[in-house]
């Protein structure tokens, strides 16, 4: 398994964290800050799924007009965690 840190621009978390296990499936997913009940329930919702299914699903998801989300930047995590 390999653990992933992200630092997430224009919302209220500071920090999203991870790991993906050889499968590329989501573990132990993490955020710092913002929303704190409804960021928990994205890493209970996300737990074993597959990172790139994920990611294509909160990909473009908005907050209050922000033009991104906590999802959003979650969604960029991942993909910079597949692509690398």
């Amino acid at each position: 398994m390999k653990d992933y840190s992200y630092t997430p621009q224009g919302v209220c978390s500071v920090n999203i964290s991870f790991s993906l296990d050889d499968e590329k499936r989501i573990h132990n997913l993490a955020f710092t800050r913002g929303c704190n009940g409804n960021l928990k329930a994205i890493g209970k919702l996300c737990e074993g799924k597959d990172a790139g299914e994920i990611a294509a699903l909160l990909e473009g998801n908005d907050c209050a007009g922000k033009g991104t989300s906590c999802a959003d930047q979650l969604s960029k995590a991942l993909k910079q965690a597949l692509a690398g």
